[in-house]
């Protein structure tokens, strides 16, 4: 796999999705899809860096370089791609410094301070809510700060069963180095391939796995940060009653805080057995009750997620099933551990899905699923070119409000791009359950309208206010961002707001980390 990712798309060039017919066809008829988007540039100008030399060379390895710069430009969610298509690179930070310790990263943040850089902290670069842009004004200058070069595993405990790296590791070299010694940290979102654990741990990310596994910010039983004022370390025990828990202030703060330069995670041994299966149930409805039943009492799978009717008809719940015919809703199901555990939880459950409705279906969608679980984007990039919008949007809500929730969010979308005369397509899944609740996961197709921009915007923002009227949160696992702003302000209260100003305050008086991101 290429480890850079490209820069006006997701992953590797080599690995860019084609579309099938039955997809072109599928545009075409039930979308209206006929001209092509507008493709990826093969490059892009840039203002000239506005930081001056002698600042520049106070702040150690640091590029200012075109490709260093236009790579750096943004994340990847539809809209930051629909910009780069449309011409647009304003957001590319001037510069790009690559520090390789906790000292560095604090020598740098002295310098942004005397000299009024605006500082946006990047690891693998795939945030979707607007998370590595930076607002300029009053600022000398922008600058990325790659952590790329912190990517060492600084100590595992076989005891303790934890392992503490720098932020810069990518999912899949944390799990090449963890497994040398028997290990994994078993956190796959969509992102794995190119996201960085300091990310995961910004973000508050959410993986795949994480029935199982956890979310990640359960994971992280230690930490230290670098700040504008010096630097935070929080974690000394698996649990404590010292107070509030620091490290609670740190994880999702999206670099707005500090920069995390350290981690201490939880890691377990690498499972003898991964069994993946899939069942079908008559409805949503069904097959959401059975995901709250296998959730509240178990067995405990490792995986579990539900598509809708729609997700299951369209065949995106499989990758390359599309048009499969298969009626109801799937649900997938998978189990991790020794090979005898695996068994008795396998067949635990089978009989509670089958006599909650539920059908099986075998092991082949649930192997398909696994295989295919991270090509999602690479689809996303080749209906742009085909002329679709493709975005995403998730939510959470407890078991009694998630009907609610699903229809009302569902019909906002629906409504706001038929008003639009661009009808979509709105598939959703569930994939991350609790005992209390779940999230919900859109996946919205439409065909591009004239300003898809505004198009989506429009539609994000009647889904974003159907979701926070029926009780839901803004985000489960993509974070705030600058797209959630003003749903988070809402959600948290006045009081809320207050608080967090006031910890930016602390940590960041004049308010060089990433200025404009979550704080609202």
């Amino acid at each position: 796999m290429n480890t850079t990712m490209r820069w006006g798309g997701w992953g590797d060039p080599d690995r860019a999705a084609t579309l099938s017919d039955s997809i072109r066809g599928l545009l075409g008829q039930a979308l209206g899809v006929e001209a092509p988007g507008a493709p990826i540039p093969a490059d892009l100008p840039l203002e000239p860096c506005r930081i001056p030399a002698d600042v520049l060379a106070l702040l150690g390895d640091v590029s200012t370089s075109h490709a260093d710069r236009l790579s750096h430009l943004r994340g990847k969610s539809t809209p930051d791609l629909l910009r780069i298509r449309s011409g647009d690179a304003a957001d590319a930070p001037d510069a790009v410094a690559r520090p390789d310790s906790h000292q560095g990263v604090l020598d740098l943040l002295a310098v942004a301070v005397e000299h009024r850089l605006a500082v946006v902290p990047f690891g693998g670069g795939t945030s979707v809510v607007g998370g590595l842009v930076a607002d300029r004004e009053g600022f000398a200058g922008v600058l990325a700060v790659d952590l790329s070069r912190m990517s060492r595993l600084v100590s595992l405990d076989p005891v303790s069963r934890t392992a503490t790296f720098e932020p810069g590791v990518r999912g899949p070299e944390a799990e090449r180095l963890l497994a040398e010694h028997g290990f994994t940290l078993g956190h796959f979102p969509q992102s794995f391939e190119y996201a960085t654990l300091g990310g995961f741990a910004a973000t508050r990310s959410s993986g795949q796995s994480s029935a199982g596994y956890g979310r990640f910010d359960e994971l992280v039983v230690a930490l230290r940060a670098a700040t504008p004022t010096g630097t935070i370390e929080a974690g000394r025990a698996p649990r404590s009653a010292a107070g509030p828990d620091l490290r609670q202030l740190l994880l999702g703060s999206e670099g707005a805080f500090g920069i995390l330069t350290e981690l201490t995670v939880r890691i377990r041994p690498v499972p003898e057995v991964r069994h993946y299966e899939a069942w079908t149930f008559e409805d949503f409805s069904e097959g959401t009750a059975a995901m709250r039943a296998v959730a509240q009492d178990g067995p405990a799978p490792t995986v579990l997620r539900l598509s809708d009717e729609y997700e299951t008809a369209i065949g995106l719940s499989r990758p390359g099933a599309l048009g499969s015919g298969a009626g109801g809703c799937q649900l997938l199901i998978g189990f991790e551990g020794t090979a005898d555990d695996v068994a008795a939880r396998q067949s635990l459950a089978a009989d509670r899905l089958r006599a909650l409705g539920g059908e099986p279906l075998g092991t082949g969608p649930g192997d398909a699923w696994a295989a295919g679980r991270f090509a999602a984007p690479y689809l996303r990039d080749a209906l742009l070119d085909a002329g679709a919008l493709v975005e995403t949007l998730e939510t959470a809500g407890f078991w009694s409000t998630l009907p609610t929730v699903y229809e009302t969010v569902r019909e906002a979308l629906v409504d706001a791009l038929v008003e639009q005369d661009t009808p979509p397509l709105v598939l959703c899944h569930i994939s991350h359950v609790y005992p209390t609740g779940a999230s919900l996961y859109f996946t919205v197709t439409a065909a591009q309208g004239p300003d898809p921009l505004a198009q989506w915007d429009a539609a994000k923002r009647a889904a974003s206010d159907a979701l926070a009227a029926a009780g839901a949160t803004i985000t489960h696992h993509h974070a705030i961002g600058r797209d959630h702003k003003p749903w988070y302000a809402d959600e948290v209260g006045p009081l809320g707001v207050a608080v967090l100003r006031a910890v930016k305050s602390t940590l960041d008086p004049t308010g060089i980390l990433n200025p404009g991101v979550l704080i609202p």
